[in-house]
């Protein structure tokens, strides 16, 4: 089954432990089959750090070749990744988008090197990106 994810973005009052809640936009990349699912999914996951309002923002369909989640790591880092075929003479790249978890950008490229294997690929960008998590379906 072809995973399916989508970006949420909810805005919330975040309980930090201390006596003064946060506001907070926060993002995260949730699988699901359609978007009460993920929502629903989305809220269960964080709803224990919820004090008051909550609102989802936005929710869109995410496209991703692929990630790499390290709960050790600080940062997620988003990759365009150029996939590369060649048939005879002619040379063909498609652009795809690959998430690494990883503490730095040098750690970001190792880990999306290790995870391609013998693909013949080419990174063209790692940028950092916002995402809080992505959320798995059970």
């Amino acid at each position: 089954i072809h995973m399916i994810f989508y970006e949420l973005k909810i805005n919330y009052t975040r309980q930090t432990g201390e006596d003064n809640p946060k506001g907070v936009t926060e993002t995260y990349f949730v699988e699901g089959l359609t978007v009460a699912d993920v929502e629903e999914r989305l809220l269960g996951e964080i709803q224990k750090y919820i004090s008051g309002e909550w609102e989802i923002k936005s929710c869109k369909q995410v496209q991703m070749l692929d990630y790499v989640a390290n709960p050790a790591a600080n940062y997620w880092y988003k990759a365009r990744v150029e996939l590369i075929t060649i048939d005879g003479e002619k040379e063909t790249r498609k652009a795809h988008n690959f998430y690494a978890e990883a503490d730095n950008i040098t750690e970001a490229n190792k880990v999306i090197h290790q995870a391609m294997g013998n693909e013949d690929f080419e990174v063209a960008s790692i940028t950092r990106t916002k995402l809080m998590d992505i959320i798995r379906a059970v």
